[in-house]
């Protein structure tokens, strides 16, 4: 039986440009959508966050409004949560988490990640880890890709020259909240030395890397959540 990893910000909130503190949390589908498939799939999941704190739904993930207007897709994905909310009560630390136990990790998004996985250390030893050995399986979606930034520094960085995507510039300004961003995903991956691309604005779009799988939005969560457990084999 496979085993993945499913890495979780703890963040519920968003430090703002202009110091506001943003409720934020991890995105509902993007965590909703691969947990599903992956455990109808026989993976053997296990659930992480810093420190083994409670993760939180950005609550705009569960709202009409957060999913095209779309009551009932937001209602499905609270009736999932609320299914494994026993899971999400008692996640592993990430502190804790040795990565030769895994054969794969997902990292799904929300601004939560931007908050604590892009400068948290254990996902970044984590990724340190896995990249490399192309027996093992990186995958992240939409802000997720955040916590790559914790994979090193500015001289050198585990990400630099692999193709990826990521929630665009262009997807954040549609939001409205590149204003007061302290800065864009799309940027500071391609200043890293990422090659980043993007597809259409709120559609699905992949890329696969080798053993590298990210996805551009919310709607890329089943796309990745497929390519991860074909490659998983």
């Amino acid at each position: 039986m496979s085993r993945v990893l499913i890495v979780l910000s703890g963040a519920r909130v968003w430090s703002q440009r202009n110091g506001v503190q943003r409720p934020t949390g991890f995105w509902a589908e993007e965590f909703a959508v691969p947990h599903q498939l992956l455990s109808e799939a026989g993976v053997d999941v296990t659930v992480a966050t810093p420190g083994g704190r409670v993760p939180a739904a950005d609550q705009v993930s569960l709202s009409a409004a957060g999913n095209n207007g779309d009551a009932a897709k937001a209602d499905q994905f609270a009736d999932y949560l609320r299914s494994v909310q026993h899971v999400l009560d008692a996640p592993e630390r990430l502190e804790d988490i040795d990565p030769a136990a895994f054969d794969g990790v997902l990292i799904p998004g929300g601004h939560g990640p931007m908050q604590d996985l892009a400068v948290d250390p254990d996902i970044g030893r984590i990724l340190i880890a896995m990249l490399p050995d192309p027996t093992k399986i990186v995958a992240s979606l939409c802000h997720g890709p955040a916590s790559f930034l914790a994979a090193g520094d500015d001289t050198s960085w585990l990400f630099t020259g692999r193709r990826m995507t990521a929630f665009t510039d262009q997807e954040e300004q549609q939001t409205g909240l590149d204003a007061n961003a302290p800065w864009l995903l799309e940027s500071r991956l391609r200043a890293g030395g990422a090659t980043v691309t993007g597809g259409v604005a709120w559609q699905s779009h992949i890329e696969v890397d080798g053993n590298l799988i990210t996805g551009q939005n919310p709607a890329s969560g089943e796309a990745v959540a497929r390519t991860l457990i074909e490659l998983l084999g």
